[in-house]
């Protein structure tokens, strides 16, 4: 389980969220059993998706984060549901790369930046949203905060973080801050805020020192009244089932299905959870009924 705190300034004026997804991380590394760098991409991936999600309102929403930099990781995906409970998986999870300075992780270099974020909000509606802006670093919290300027015109501060152990790959803490001016705010509140941040920890390094969600949006607007609105209890939590897989399987269409049916075995692989499906040829041949003829 991991811990996600939504707050609001006492004046009304910004949105504070802070989140430890230490237990995401570690399930995620555990499926996925990546490699440091791409257990820090895609954690924090992850954790901004939680935030995106709990900040919708409808139960059925959903909203997904992909991004696309052209870097050796290969594509990254993460899925949150509206209470921030996260899926998702990166393309080659086992990369390694050399170290930066100060020995922390090249996330920019394994991401890339030749390419965009793309995000899309499902409504339950039938109508998603999707926006779409230019990686701007690679290194995920500031291609959010890119993303947020752009296409929600919403002045934010994005910090997320994960840390592992450079021997196993345990994953020690990770973690996010998400920080969003709300219409009521004004020059002043702006000059406040970057003030504030000016002396903003990692998130990791305030997480190591036992220090709680919430504590994290205090220490980090020293300047404002902060008051709890919520805190609530997130998970790395996969969504599908036989039943999803049978539903895609036959939304491939009948010329897949047959091929499919002259095998014994077909083995369909989830790739958010790698939970495996096993088809036998009857079984495909009882999905051929509710196919379409395409």
């Amino acid at each position: 389980m991991s811990e996600l705190v939504r707050c609001i300034s006492e004046d009304g004026t910004l949105l504070v969220m802070a989140t430890d997804t230490t237990g995401t991380v570690r399930e995620a590394h555990r499926i996925h059993k990546t490699s440091n760098v791409c257990s820090a991409a895609l954690g924090r991936l992850l954790t901004a998706a939680s935030f995106m999600g709990h900040m919708m309102k409808e139960p059925e929403a959903s909203v997904t984060l992909r991004v696309n930099g052209g870097g050796p990781a290969g594509s990254l995906i993460a899925v949150s549901d509206s209470a921030g409970n996260v899926r998702g998986y990166v393309e080659n999870p086992n990369l390694s790369l050399p170290l930066k300075y100060e020995g922390k992780l090249d996330v920019g270099a394994a991401v890339g930046t030749d390419g965009s974020l793309t995000v899309m909000k499902d409504f339950g509606t039938g109508d998603p949203y999707i926006g779409q802006t230019p990686l701007v670093s690679g290194e995920i919290a500031e291609d959010v905060t890119a993303y947020y300027a752009a296409s929600e015109q919403t002045p934010t501060v994005c910090s997320l973080g994960v840390l592992a152990s450079a021997q196993t790959g345990e994953i020690l803490n990770a973690g996010g801050l998400l920080i969003q001016l709300l219409p009521t705010s004004d020059g002043g509140i702006i000059d406040l805020v970057e003030k504030d941040i000016q002396t903003l920890r990692p998130v990791t390094a305030m997480l190591g020192e036992g220090m709680t969600p919430e504590e994290i949006c205090r220490a980090a607007l020293p300047s404002f009244h902060i008051e709890k609105l919520g805190e609530y209890e997130t998970s790395y939590r996969c969504a599908c089932s036989r039943e999803r897989v049978e539903r895609a399987l036959i939304s491939s269409g009948r010329k897949s299905l047959e091929e499919m049916a002259l095998d014994d075995k077909t083995e369909v692989c989830c790739h958010f959870c790698d939970k495996k499906y096993y088809f036998s040829s009857d079984d495909i041949r009882r999905l051929l009924a509710g196919a379409s003829s395409t």
